[in-house]
């Protein structure tokens, strides 16, 4: 079935969608996640663009979804970008407060580097030929074309580059399709292809911006309408009303902007759980024995085998596999360590639920096992039903369908972006060894009388440094991520957070764990205005995956030691409470903090108390 054919396909259901959209935004409230979910996997324009205005409602801003600041710059008429945005960000869980730059402005925004007009969050330019093609040019002269092309492409990445400077704002760029009407123009072949070669060199340059310039992220829109089914070019509606795009490409550029907006906002996905039967591989093992599934070989194996491949990849980059099915456990595991086709063996999963319990507190007890939310998890099953009662149960978790063809396995779990982030870190990679190392020590924990002998029996070792070239992308990732310890709910994103660190008003730390099961990696993180004889706390943030183990009273100590050496009288900070954040609640005052006003609080420098626990030895580095 063809991209096209499978729209038509879902036509039942977008009549649900768009009813169901409607009756909540009549009600006055968000869409519930299973919509904002199902509006991820969308892919119908005319469908996304009418969503789009019915979100478009000041009364949705904020509750469930987050507020950005999303500014649009394009040297033509943007259309439907911005319904089409609104819809797909709803599907995140953002809802975006767009400011549209003035048609005729972008030359000028460009020249001047102004690019922040609103104070966006993430700015997206959207481009076409017209940037880079001079109005007049001549086929006959292939060479000064080549060189007004490379010209403007270089005044334009400069002009990016100092527009990146002056904002905070993620600068999203795109690749720009070469028009069969500018390619066609040229009657020689060989005139052609130096033009076919020119463009494609014109958008590598684009996409390696980001290389220089951390702020800029690239989009490959080209490879993204490869493979769409929908027309880049409506020539009618190019001459009419200086739209270059048609909807379909501008709802697929739409969703290549909501996957970078998800990722700068934290909001993607940690963990991917999985079924056996008829998803990891074909058939129902209890019914046709090892021997008879279908995995690896010809089609329709090789595409369960080729599903296993895709979350092997993710898991290397840091995804967190969880397997859950309704099996007798000893089939399935002997199965899926002695099938010679089987890609993903059993300790490759951080947890593992085969038992004949329901998906949905299979789903819950692991959660809870990796010390993550439910919100952190993308779930894919066949089963209709199971798919029913785990987004009925359990409506933050985003469910997928694995049934259907198989061949569309992977680009089901791929294609809505649930797993992107703006950076790739060291810790991002060991992740899936670092949540195994809790279930070893869950099970460490069982032998001892009280919670205190364990915690000393642990070692903890915490490392406490500035922030640097090498850790400021991770510490940016803790704020942008963080929900559960995130005592102000300030966001520094890795613009502010490099900025913040290299004034010298200001001390940002990364916070590092290690314990007798390993390295925890880069944990928690601290943002303080040091400029005054009162250090003022403006942020700190702990991994959920360290709570409970006193880790943020010895960030405290600390920061306390560091204020005293610094001859600093005080150290002030601050607890605005939030819909997630209530396991930051008493931390100031089991610091020893007094609360002095509203969600303030104080700790005077002369007392000697230290809140570091005594299980727990801080590396002293140099003070910054």
């Amino acid at each position: 079935m063809t991209a096209a054919e499978q729209i038509v396909a879902l036509a039942a259901d977008d009549l649900d969608l768009f009813a169901g959209v409607r009756e909540a935004v009549h009600a006055g409230r968000v869409p519930d996640p299973r919509l904002r979910h199902r509006l991820l996997r969308e892919r119908d324009p005319v469908l996304l663009r009418r969503i789009g205005r019915l979100l478009d409602r000041p009364e949705l801003t904020g509750g469930e979804l987050r507020e950005m600041r999303v500014g649009v710059l394009a040297p033509f008429t943007v259309g439907p970008f911005t319904d089409l945005l609104r819809a797909s960000l709803a599907g995140a869980g953002l809802t975006p407060v767009t400011t549209v730059g003035d048609y005729g402005s972008f030359d000028m925004a460009l020249a001047t580097g102004d690019l922040t007009a609103g104070d966006p969050e993430l700015v997206a330019l959207l481009l076409d030929e017209s940037v880079f093609l001079p109005e007049r040019w001549s086929p006959a002269d292939v060479g000064a074309l080549v060189e007004q092309v490379e010209r403007r492409l270089e005044r334009f990445c400069a002009a990016v580059a100092d527009g990146a400077d002056r904002t905070r704002a993620s600068v999203v760029v795109h690749t720009v399709p070469l028009p069969a009407e500018i390619r066609d123009s040229f009657v020689a072949w060989r005139d052609r292809t130096a033009v076919t070669s020119l463009w494609h060199r014109l958008n590598a340059t684009l996409l390696a911006l980001p290389t220089q310039h951390p702020q800029v992220v690239a989009v490959d829109l080209v490879g993204v309408l490869a493979d769409s089914p929908y027309p880049v070019r409506d020539d009618r509606l190019h001459r009419y009303g200086d739209l270059p795009y048609t909807d379909g490409a501008l709802m697929c550029l739409a969703h290549e902007v909501r996957r970078v907006a998800q990722a700068r906002a934290g909001l993607s996905r940690k963990v991917l759980a999985l079924d056996l039967d008829n998803t990891l591989w074909g058939g129902v093992i209890g019914e046709v024995g090892v021997e008879g599934l279908s995995l690896g070989g010809l089609y329709p194996g090789n595409a369960f085998q080729h599903l296993q491949r895709v979350a092997q990849r993710l898991r290397e980059q840091g995804v967190i596999l969880v397997l859950t099915s309704k099996n007798d456990s000893s089939v399935a595991t002997e199965a899926m360590s002695g099938h010679p086709e089987m890609l993903l063996r059993p300790g490759m999963f951080s947890y593992l639920a085969v038992n004949w319990s329901s998906k949905a507190e299979n789903l819950r007890t692991a959660a809870a096992h990796l010390g993550l939310s439910t919100g952190a998890m993308v779930f894919l099953d066949d089963s209709p039903f199971e798919r029913g009662q785990v987004a009925d149960a359990l409506p933050d978790v985003a469910v997928l369908p694995a049934d259907g063809d198989p061949a569309r396995l992977a680009r089901t779990v791929l294609e809505s972006g649930w797993f992107d982030t703006l950076d790739l870190t060291d810790t991002d990679r060991r992740r899936p060894e670092l949540y195994r190392g809790r279930a070893d020590r869950s099970s460490f924990s069982s032998g001892f009388d009280s919670s205190g002998d364990y915690l000393r029996a642990l070692g903890i070792e915490l490392t406490v440094e500035p922030a640097n070239r090498f850790t400021v992308a991770r510490v940016a990732q803790l704020a942008a991520r963080t929900n559960q310890f995130n005592l102000t709910g300030v966001r520094f994103d890795q613009a502010e957070t490099t900025a913040l660190a290299g004034d010298g008003q200001h001390l940002v730390a990364a916070c590092a764990v290690t314990d007798r099961f390993g390295d925890e990696g880069i944990v928690g993180a601290l943002w303080v205005h040091r400029a005054g004889p009162v250090w003022q706390v403006l942020n700190v943030v702990l991994s959920c995956r360290v709570l409970g183990r006193g880790v943020e009273l010895a960030i405290a100590g600390w920061l306390v030691r560091q204020a005293r050496a610094a001859g600093a009288t005080a150290v002030e900070g601050s607890y605005l409470p939030s819909a997630k954040n209530g396991a930051a609640r008493d931390f100031w005052a089991r610091a020893g903090f007094t609360p002095v006003d509203d969600g303030r609080f104080r700790l005077d420098l002369h007392r000697t108390q230290d809140p570091t626990p005594d299980w727990i030895t801080v590396k002293e580095p140099d003070q910054p």
